[in-house]
């Protein structure tokens, strides 16, 4: 295609939203930027993804108007990414744009020569001059003119910007944690908390997912007030959907009231691990109660056709009047509470669940909270009638695209919640998850990122893609005493170890073939997702716990180690492996359970036992005595015929014993 929009062909649904644009976008392509060399203009790139509010905003005003269209056109090539297809794109340029700006966010706006380097940027520019901000037109116009009068300039600074960027680097480390650092940064988290509302600093909040698994990893009387306060504030706040379930981004206030309100698969996945483990260690109910409900608007809203789970639903939806409004689709006023619930069940409902006269949210709507427990069989009552009511609503829309890492990261999660709370049927579809991702995005043994309806992306997998996964594959190997998921699990780590290895104990986030940025993205953080790093230290580790093979074991301890002085700096920005320092360094570190005998009744109780008992980042394995390509149930008999559990560490077992009883006295004491 010659001088048009050449989106349309693309697996991403951020980028089929855009192709229809009078602008002329490209995707990120080599093409692209020998259009631009050739025309001898700058590059505008735009990063954002589909949930993304002010994504849309900018979109409309600005890349569908057809004068802002024209400009745009005639002085620069135009590429527009999808940064949940691209991360590596968008962690280079956000580098750049925070470096630039002092900030960062989504709608990212980059201006780039033809060489890729960046050399001015922002993020969401309004169409006019507001707040500080100039108008689009005016950052236009002022960079076309720059670029034709000062060309020489700009390539020089961009040449300096990208030197420098290069240079940059997290705090490194070369020892392993010990359990006082361990304890250290528990003091630090203790500092940063909240012990008001839970959660960590001011807001915005986030939900800290990793190091609320680190708190619960630790299990002090500290670490338990930390992750129970959080837990709960969150599961009572407005940033849960008391309707429908799930969780949405973040909170824009310090109280969990109103929030930005996008649904992420990776939030749910990992904070449906949250609550599982929450339960698991203090029998909350509240906790099964938002494991059931989050596991149950997965399967209703985020399931695709082919058994995979879709990427995000957005925060915006059209209200009564047509229009599109963040949040539409889940607040609510009095009025409307008594249009569907009647006078007395309305005021009842306005009560339990914080709906004010003037509003919590905006135009006199609130958010839905639930702060305290009320008559349980009236209020699901009232929540069916409601949510029948909501169904009526015009609702968001959503990114049907497959992300590998994050449907990764919620198999993990789904099949330990399947085997605690012992329900077969969240593990079919656990299985069933992993299997599509694995036959769509491995291909000639590598992983692709993303794929559509069935159809895989071009983008290749990063770091948290092969880590997730593996993770995924290795829970799934020991659940069905499966061969063949250990073995996708251990060429999804050799993969890593080969492709990522930064020679320094490390991992780096793109492989070593993969497409040469300015700079090769390197980031231990976690961030709304477990960092590549921390994620692949937990895929080693728990293959090493399965399989018995030192080599996992050390390649999780050198690049736990690797990362170390962020761990010790900065805990609230690497929960993952401040939660595998505590299992490495507590009294209650990860075993190994292998239980043998048919698959029975007993068998299963002694299972589901060992999956509530044992410590984190322990595996479970149950088959019969001696299966083939399963070396934790190699010389493992029963005894007296009875299906028989043995409790290990380093493949050394205690006494097989044969009742639940004996198996929970061994785990509680191990």
């Amino acid at each position: 295609m010659t001088g048009g929009n050449r989106l349309a062909s693309a697996t991403s649904p951020y980028l089929l939203q855009h192709a229809d644009n009078p602008v002329q976008w490209w995707p990120w392509s080599e093409e692209a930027f020998a259009a631009a060399a050739e025309r001898q203009v700058p590059v505008f790139l735009s990063v954002g993804y589909a949930a993304c509010h002010w994504c849309h905003v900018m979109a409309h005003e600005s890349f569908e108007d057809e004068r802002t269209a024209s400009m745009i056109n005639e002085h620069f090539v135009a590429i527009k990414v999808d940064r949940e297809e691209r991360p590596d794109v968008d962690a280079v340029y956000m580098q750049a744009t925070q470096a630039l700006t002092g900030q960062g966010g989504w709608p990212m706006s980059v201006f780039l020569t033809p060489d890729r380097k960046p050399f001015y940027a922002g993020t969401y520019f309004p169409p006019t001059a507001r707040h500080g901000l100039p108008s689009f037109h005016q950052v236009l116009q002022a960079i076309s003119e720059a670029w034709r009068d000062r060309k020489s300039e700009i390539l020089v600074s961009a040449s300096e910007i990208t030197r420098r960027l290069s240079m940059q680097q997290t705090p490194a480390g070369s020892e392993m944690l010990t359990a006082d650092d361990c304890s250290e940064s528990i003091l630090l988290l203790e500092r940063e908390f909240d012990p008001t509302h839970g959660g960590f600093a001011h807001a915005p909040k986030f939900p800290p997912s990793m190091v609320l698994e680190a708190l619960l990893r630790d299990g002090g009387e500290a670490a338990m007030f930390m992750a129970g306060l959080t837990l709960e504030a969150m599961a009572r706040g407005g940033i849960y959907d008391q309707i429908g379930g799930g969780f949405a981004r973040y909170s824009v206030d310090a109280g969990w009231v109103v929030p930005h309100f996008e649904k992420m698969l990776y939030d749910n996945a990992l904070l449906l691990g949250a609550y599982t483990h929450w339960w698991r260690l203090t029998r909350n109910p509240l906790a099964e109660r938002i494991v059931t409900e989050t596991v149950s608007w997965l399967l209703v809203q985020m399931r695709t056709a082919q058994g995979a789970f879709a990427a995000s639903l957005d925060a915006d939806s059209r209200n009564d009047q047509g229009e599109l409004r963040e949040g539409a689709y889940y607040v609510w006023n009095r009025d409307q509470l008594r249009d569907v619930l009647g006078a007395e069940d309305a005021a009842w409902a306005a009560e339990v669940f914080s709906v004010t006269p003037t509003g919590t949210f905006e135009h006199g709507a609130s958010t839905l909270q639930l702060r305290f427990d009320h008559d349980q069989v009236r209020l699901a009552e009232v929540r069916e009638r409601l949510r029948i009511a909501r169904d009526q609503r015009s609702r968001p829309g959503r990114d049907d695209k497959v992300v590998a890492a994050w449907n990764g990261l919620l198999v993990d999660a789904l099949v330990q919640a399947a085997m605690i709370f012992a329900r077969s049927d969240w593990l079919e579809v656990a299985t069933e998850a992993a299997e599509h991702v694995w036959q769509v995005h491995w291909h000639d043994g590598r992983l692709r990122r993303t794929s559509r309806d069935g159809r895989v992306g071009e983008a290749f997998g990063i770091l948290e893609d092969y880590a997730a996964l593996a993770l995924a594959a290795v829970r799934l190997a020991s659940v069905h005493a499966a061969p063949l998921w250990l073995t996708r699990a251990e060429q999804l780590l050799e993969v890593i170890m080969e492709q990522f290895n930064d020679g320094d104990g490390g991992f780096f986030d793109t492989a070593a073939d993969a497409e040469q940025l300015y700079t090769r993205p390197q980031d231990p953080t976690d961030n709304a997702t477990p960092s590549g790093l921390s994620a692949a230290v937990h895929a080693l580790r728990l293959t090493a716990e399965l399989t018995g093979v030192d080599r996992y074991a050390a390649r999780a301890d050198r690049a736990a180690a690797s990362a170390s002085e962020l761990t010790r700096r900065a805990p609230r920005f690497a929960g993952w492996l401040l939660a595998d320092a505590i299992s490495q360094t507590s009294d209650k570190r990860p075993v190994q359970v292998a239980v043998v005998g048919p698959d029975n009744a007993a068998r299963a109780a002694l299972v589901h036992t060992a999956y509530q008992l044992a410590p984190a980042g322990s595996v479970v394995l149950a088959g019969i005595p001696d299966q083939p390509g399963l070396a934790l149930l190699a010389d493992r008999p029963m005894i007296n015929d009875k299906p028989t559990a043995y409790v290990c560490r380093h493949f050394v077992c205690r006494l097989p014993v044969t009742s639940v009883d004996a198996l929970a006295s061994q785990l509680l004491d191990s």
